[in-house]
């Protein structure tokens, strides 16, 4: 049985409150924000991703809470 829940797109972890604890993995991270691995690798290299967690040796993790901060660091004002 798998315990954890499928992260199918932003729209569902947000209407389903899950708590701000919750630990999100690179992948799930990515996919999340709708861009690829290699796009989420540069952000944190430059030092411009969310804070994440080493969570074993091969491992790194980020919780929910640091991704919505993170989101809202980045808006920005429309042009429009």
């Amino acid at each position: 049985m798998n315990c954890r829940p499928e992260v199918t797109g932003r729209a569902t972890l947000y209407q389903a409150g899950i708590d701000d604890d919750r630990m999100l993995t690179f992948g799930e991270w990515c996919q999340l924000n709708s861009f690829s691995p290699s796009t989420g690798q540069r952000l944190i290299a430059s030092g411009q991703g969310p804070v994440f967690v080493q969570l074993s040796a091969r491992r790194k993790g980020v919780t929910i809470g640091e991704n919505r901060r993170w989101q809202a660091a980045r808006q920005i004002e429309s042009a429009a």
